[in-house]
């Protein structure tokens, strides 16, 4: 992509109505543009990143054995009656013309259970796990902190149905895992902590994904020995870690990016859920669901990945593996010559071909966007007939001659 046209820019001044670090910086980069409050719309650069990750979820719930499907947004009240649900406070409510009454989808437990119970009769067709990426909606009275609490925002959510207790464990067992390689991918493993929760209404526990951030909204507290915590408001649930036994340790501010429920059969029992067993025997389905916010996410990455000149995405998530920048007029034609080149390589490249932008300006803008590595072409380096590359992580400058550059860019 031709940064000259770009249709947003960059701003030098972050805006007056965010607080949090990851608005901040995903304003003033160009990545996204609030709407209201809780509400962004993602700009060309943000949309990759937020691709990116979507990738890497499909990945990895693909190789735990989901099938995708998509979901409507609109649900009848109806369903949400029979769940008990119809008066949570969370809920959007609309009529149509005829007055009938739909919500806006906050999940979609009361569309899934119906939704499966056409397909599946036996034990012999379970397990069965669906998953979809989808909007959400939810009536939050402070909606704050960037893309940490929105109104309206991207999901990942996933709904698991078994014939017994120790499929289910199984299942549940395996999508800890499959979280935890997400997490890794997206550059957060390292603060991500599978966290013990209670269960609410559906279980005695549940588990929460919550990533290290002073800017988070919860506190958990450590495990002294492995990579588990507890929800602070739920510590007297657990003496020790119920991991490795140990004792609890530090207290730390986080935010929550995934969780995972087991759902029993609570949703199944609300629209009659049951399959056969070998007997012929009506048996309930036992359910489970896991979710994780892609654009919480996005927030997420962006304020543990920044310093104090922008924004510093993890390779797999970047908008692009490399920030081209051409300095002068007299290195033009070679720069286009080496962008066609890598463009016809499959290499991800913002060029920076301004010609009204001087040096320092589009430096700027490269440690504000924040690509994994930026690569310069100016009639000095083209004297020696090599480019000078620069990882956005440290300050250490390298001149490498364009043969080797064209040979490996990355």
């Amino acid at each position: 992509m031709r940064l000259s046209k770009l249709f947003t820019n960059t701003l030098r001044e972050a805006p007056k109505d965010e607080e949090s670090a990851n608005a901040r910086l995903l304003v003033r980069a160009g990545y996204v543009q609030k709407l209201m409050a809780g509400v962004y719309s993602f700009l060309p650069l943000g949309l990759r990143v937020l691709n990116n990750i979507e990738n890497i979820v499909r990945q990895e719930m693909d190789n735990a054995g989901a099938q995708e499907i998509l979901m409507p947004a609109l649900h009848p009240i109806e369903n949400y009656e029979k769940t008990g649900r119809a008066g949570i406070d969370v809920l959007f409510h609309i009529k149509l013309a005829n007055e009938k009454h739909l919500v806006l989808g906050q999940s979609h437990e009361e569309v899934v259970v119906p939704l499966v119970q056409k397909f599946i009769q036996s034990y012999k067709d379970l397990p069965l796990a669906v998953y979809q990426i989808q909007t959400k909606f939810r009536n939050e009275l402070r909606s704050k902190s960037g893309l940490f609490r929105g109104r309206e925002f991207l999901m990942k959510d996933l709904y698991s149905f078994h014939a017994s207790e120790k499929d289910f464990d199984a299942f549940y067992g395996s999508m800890k895992k499959a979280y935890k390689k997400v997490f890794k991918r997206a550059g957060i493993g390292n603060k991500t902590f599978l966290t013990y929760a209670s269960g609410g209404t559906f279980s005695n526990i549940s588990h929460e994904f919550q990533t290290l951030t002073d800017a988070g909204e919860d506190s958990i507290v450590l495990c002294d020995s492995c990579d588990v915590a507890v929800n602070e408001h739920d510590i007297k649930l657990f003496v020790s870690c119920p991991e490795c036994g140990n004792a609890w340790g530090k207290k730390r501010r986080s935010i929550e990016v995934a969780n995972i429920f087991p759902l029993k059969t609570r949703y199944s029992d609300a629209f009659g859920l049951v399959v056969k067993n070998e007997s012929g025997n009506n048996i309930p389905v036992i359910m489970g669901c896991y979710g994780i916010g892609l654009t919480r996410l996005v927030g997420t990455v962006a304020e543990l990945h920044c310093d104090e000149k922008g924004l510093r995405w993890p390779e797999e998530i970047a908008p692009f593996d490399i920030h081209f920048i051409c300095l002068d007029k007299k290195a033009r034609s070679k720069a286009d010559e080496l962008y066609a080149v890598l463009q016809k390589n499959k290499i991800s490249v913002l060029y920076d071909d301004r010609e009204e932008k001087g040096a320092g300006e589009k430096f700027a803008d490269a440690d504000l966007l924040g690509v994994p590595l930026r690569v310069v072409v100016s009639e000095k380096t083209l004297a020696k007939n090599s480019v000078e590359t620069k990882k956005r992580t440290n300050n250490e400058l390298d001149i490498i001659s364009i043969k080797k550059f064209i040979s490996h860019p990355c």
